[in-house]
C-alpha cells in the first residue's frame, strides 16, 4: 500500500480495530476523537480507516482477529485543533477543515478495506490535539472498547463519552523522520494501567525521551494475542510498513490457554514475517502478570525460551522481567500491577531507552 510510504504516525495513542459494535440500522451518529500530536508543525495529514479487526477481543467468541465488519459509511468528516483536551468533556476545535476522500465528502468503507483520506494541511504544536469529527452510519462497525483516547458521541445535543465508534487506525502525517518505529503488543503496550489521555505508558515515555526525529506508532491492543499477529492478517500488515518494531506479546496467550510451544512458535513466526518485510525487531520478554500454578510454569518456560532461543533471532532484545518483578521469578508477581501503572511504566521506559536508542542508531 503506497500510502505508507508517504505517511507515518504522529501520535502515541493506540487506536486500532479492537472489536466490533452494532448500531441501529439507518441510525446516523456523530462522534469526536481527540489525538494528541507528537511532532509539532504544519504538515499534510491523511487518516487511515479499515474495516477488519486487528486482534481477538475478550474470550474471542464474538470478535476475532481478521474478522470482517459490515460495510459502513463516513457521511462527512472534519478535523480541527484543540490546545487542550479533557478526557470527560468534548472541546470544540479551532481551524476546522473538511476531510475528503478522493475529493468527495462521503466515503464507503467496505468489509476488509483500507481507506485513506485526502491530504489536508494541519498546523498543530506538540502536545496539542487533532479533533476528528465523524458523521457515520452502518450496522456492524469496528471500534475500540478499551481506548485511552478521549472519544464522544452526540446524544440529544450533548457530547457523551463513548468508544462505540470508528477510530483512525493511523493519524498519518508527512512529517520528515529518520525512520518509522512501532510497538506491537497487547493492552500493556496500548497503555492500560495508566490514566485516560495521560500518555504516560512505557512506549510513549520512550518516544518522548528519544524525540521527534523518529515517528512512533502504538499498535498495542487490549486482549491481543501473539497468534493474532502470527496469523499474518491486517494487524501484522500494518507493522510490516515499519522500519523498526518493538514486540511485547504472549501474556494473553497464557491467559487463554496457549502452550509454551505455541507461544514460542507464534513469536518466531512474527519475527520471521517482519524480517521478510525488512523490518528490524526488538523482542521483549513476557512481563509478569501475577501468574500462579500451571500458568506460572508456562510463563517461566516461555520466557526461558525467549531468552535462550528467540533473542538470537531478533535484532535486539530486552528483558523487562527484572524491572517489573516483585519477589522471586517463580512467583511471577508484578510489582506495579499486571498492567503497569505510571510508576511501573516510568521504570520500564528508563531501563529500555538506552537499549532502544542503541537499536535505532546501530549501523
Amino acid at each position: 500500500m503506497k500510502w505508507f510510504a508517504n505517511y507515518s504516525s504522529n501520535t502515541m495513542a493506540g487506536s486500532g480495530n479492537q472489536a466490533a459494535c452494532r448500531i441501529n440500522e439507518g441510525e446516523q451518529r456523530v462522534a469526536r476523537v481527540y489525538y494528541k500530536v507528537f511532532g509539532g508543525g504544519r504538515y499534510g495529514y491523511s487518516f487511515l480507516y479499515t474495516d477488519i479487526l486487528d486482534s481477538t477481543f475478550a474470550q474471542g467468541d464474538v470478535c476475532n482477529c481478521n474478522m470482517l465488519c459490515e460495510e459502513w459509511e463516513i457521511v462527512r468528516a472534519s478535523a480541527g485543533v484543540c490546545r487542550e483536551c479533557s478526557p470527560v468533556q468534548a472541546t470544540d476545535p479551532e481551524h476546522v477543515q473538511a476531510i475528503t476522500f478522493s475529493g468527495k465528502q462521503s466515503c464507503t468503507v467496505a468489509p476488509g478495506a483500507f481507506v485513506t483520506s485526502d491530504e489536508m494541511p494541519i498546523s498543530a504544536k506538540e502536545g496539542e490535539y487533532i479533533c476528528v469529527e465523524l458523521v457515520f452510519r452502518g450496522s456492524l462497525i469496528p471500534c475500540h472498547p478499551e481506548s485511552l483516547l478521549p472519544a464522544f458521541v452526540l446524544e440529544d445535543g450533548k457530547w457523551v463519552p463513548s468508544q462505540s465508534l470508528p477510530f483512525a487506525s493511523m493519524v498519518g502525517c508527512n512529517r520528515p523522520v529518520r525512520a518509522k518505529v512501532g510497538f506491537l503488543g497487547d493492552s500493556i503496550t496500548q497503555g492500560i494501567g495508566t490514566p485516560l489521555n495521560a500518555y504516560t505508558h512505557w512506549n510513549a515515555l520512550c518516544a518522548q525521551a528519544l524525540g521527534g526525529s523518529w515517528s512512533w506508532w502504538n499498535l498495542g491492543l487490549g486482549y491481543a494475542r501473539a497468534y493474532d499477529a502470527a496469523s499474518n492478517g491486517a494487524w501484522l500488515y500494518k507493522a510490516k510498513h515499519l522500519d523498526y518494531a518493538v514486540i511485547c506479546l504472549g501474556t494473553n496467550d497464557i491467559g487463554f490457554g496457549r502452550t509454551t510451544e505455541q507461544i514460542i512458535g507464534d513469536l518466531r513466526t512474527i519475527i520471521e514475517k517482519l524480517h521478510d518485510a525488512s523490518v528490524k525487531v526488538l523482542l521483549q520478554t513476557l512481563p509478569p502478570f501475577d501468574w500462579t500454578g500451571e500458568q506460572s510454569e508456562i510463563w517461566l518456560q516461555a520466557n526461558g525460551r525467549v531468552r535462550e532461543e528467540l533473542s538470537a533471532r531478533a535484532d535486539a532484545f530486552f528483558d523487562v522481567v527484572p524491572v517489573l518483578l516483585d519477589g522471586s521469578e517463580q512467583q511471577g508477581k508484578a510489582r506495579y500491577g499486571g498492567h503497569p501503572n505510571e510508576e511501573g511504566c516510568a521504570k520500564w521506559a528508563e531501563a529500555l531507552i538506552p537499549v532502544l536508542r542503541e537499536f535505532l542508531t546501530r549501523e
